[in-house]
């Protein structure tokens, strides 16, 4: 099948895009320039994130997908998406570094009529400002006139099955109205919803409230934590009743720490700072310490020391039922008991190998073993295999920093 789409970039967002063009039939290939993840794919080998399992990848192996690191293969499409990660480098502002790689390989071989995309998490402005310039020099073409440019926020929730690909409305903002329509012709075909933004700019900030929106009401939700603690009062319980508030109100839960790809963002170049959004960030970082803390103050009240105490961590990953572990807590609340003294170890049947400090942690292999054997037991994520009750029976002392314990079976956050 010949290719008529290339996804640059196979990590979260582009992948599972590519999974989506593919079963529409769209002939598809996928740019990377990781040889070893673009070996793995070829190969049918799952992604490490566990975005998308085996059998899919065979399927879009069988279904025509291509993966390659030969940028050459980018001048023989029609529809070009840049997928390419953005995190947060030193400054905390976002790092294009790969966005703009992407950028100057699909320049060198961009053809007229192409449709250009970008997906990845950016400031607004960035399609026009960076990725515009970039395209037009290294192709002698000109957006908006000899191919079509756009921006498309990626929206998806990893390992949810009710909110697939083509039941989540795109937005879209091209450079030109003709931009826009030729971005939504080819989206159409993937989704059941296209929504047109009046430009790139209102698209990249569609992203950028929806990223921020989710920390600041993470936040709100672990500082009500906090306080219910103090007062003595069942927060989880607060929140099953609120949520039944028909209008006015998103039901969040607090958690030990924010992960995820989605990372907040403050501040936009030389513009005035979101000064909510960097009081949430500070807010959500905080949370590890306060699980810490909370660890300390459960040790001795059971006549323990935090330092050699056994302590296991349940569920190392950013998500329930995932093995992706971008952004969990669980790295920075291992390094703090490590500090403390503790003797740390580690149960997640997505995780079979975990690095702090680049020394391997323990990874118990009888999870109510070594709950029963643990001075305290932290369960930090909630892997629907954990039997809870069987759990909270087994362990000697249980801190549930997600709520989802039987009422009265273990300490909550």
């Amino acid at each position: 099948m010949p290719a008529d789409l290339a996804v640059i970039g196979l990590g979260h967002l582009g992948l599972p895009l590519a999974h989506a063009a593919t079963a529409a039939g769209i002939g598809t290939i996928g740019f990377d320039t990781d040889p070893r993840a673009v070996a793995e794919l070829a190969a049918g080998r799952p992604p490490v994130d566990g975005s998308l399992t085996a059998s899919e990848i065979r399927r879009m192996l069988s279904g025509g997908f291509r993966p390659t690191t030969d940028p050459g293969e980018l001048g023989r499409v029609r529809t070009a998406v840049i997928c390419a990660p953005t995190p947060l480098g030193a400054d905390q502002a976002l790092d294009l570094t790969a966005v703009t790689g992407a950028a100057r390989a699909l320049a060198a071989k961009l053809r007229p009529h192409t449709t250009v995309l970008l997906e990845s998490p950016v400031h607004p402005g960035t399609t026009e400002d960076v990725l515009r310039p970039l395209l037009e020099e290294g192709s002698g073409l000109r957006a908006g006139r000899d191919f079509h440019l756009a921006y498309s926020p990626g929206r998806l929730d990893p390992g949810n099955r009710a909110h697939d690909f083509a039941h989540i409305p795109k937005v879209i903002g091209g450079l030109t109205p003709a931009c826009t329509e030729s971005a939504a012709a080819f989206y159409g075909r993937l989704t059941d919803k296209v929504v047109r933004a009046r430009g790139p700019r209102e698209a990249e900030a569609v992203k950028l409230l929806e990223t921020n929106f989710r920390h600041v009401n993470i936040a709100l939700v672990n500082e009500m934590a906090v306080l219910c603690h103090d007062l003595g009062v069942d927060l989880w319980d607060v929140i099953r009743c609120a949520e039944t508030k028909p209008f006015g109100f998103q039901a969040f839960r607090p958690g030990p720490g924010v992960g995820g790809h989605g990372v907040p963002v403050d501040t936009i170049g030389h513009h005035r700072p979101l000064r909510l959004v960097e009081l949430a960030t500070r807010i959500n970082e905080r949370m590890p310490q306060y699980v810490i803390q909370r660890c300390a103050t459960l040790l001795n009240e059971h006549g323990k020391s935090a330092r050699g105490a056994r302590v296991l961590l349940l569920g190392i990953t950013y998500k329930p039922d995932l093995a992706d572990r971008e952004g969990s807590p669980a790295t920075e609340i291992a390094r703090r008991l490590m500090d403390m003294g503790a003797v740390v170890s580690y149960h997640d049947p997505y995780v079979a190998d975990w690095r702090v400090r680049d020394l391997p942690v323990p990874r118990a292999d009888s999870l109510y073993e070594a709950a029963a054997g643990a001075d305290l037991t932290i369960l930090l994520q909630h892997h629907h295999t954990y039997d809870l009750q069987g759990l909270a029976v087994k362990a000697q002392l249980l801190l549930d920093t997600r709520g989802v314990t039987p009422v009265g079976a273990a300490h909550r956050l």
